[in-house]
């Protein structure tokens, strides 16, 4: 490489740079990253509960598929709404510096 010449990986050198991309440490970043998979799984298990007691009230009322289409229904809407007062809570906190 010539004296002067710029360097292969300038551009993403001088992005990275300037735009401060990840300043989480390691373990904040494990913090997050398990925040993440608490949060999916909370919502699948939402799914998964409101469709478990929506069959089992359809097997014992006789009213199949209704209650289990109703239990998908309110397991997702709790889901979000979980997931949805996790992120506002999220946002709402106070950033560092």
């Amino acid at each position: 490489m010539a004296l002067g010449a710029p360097h292969k990986y300038a551009l993403v050198n001088t992005f990275t740079s300037t735009h401060h991309v990840n300043q989480d440490t390691p373990t904040e970043h494990v913090h997050s990253t398990a925040h993440g998979w608490m949060q999916g799984s909370s919502f699948f298990s939402s799914i998964l509960a409101g469709t478990t007691l929506g069959y089992l009230a359809d097997i014992w009322l006789d009213t199949a598929p209704w209650l289990v289409v109703t239990g998908v229904v309110l397991g997702c809407y709790a889901g979000f709404l979980h997931v949805w007062r996790w992120a506002k809570e999220v946002e709402d906190a106070p950033r560092r510096p």
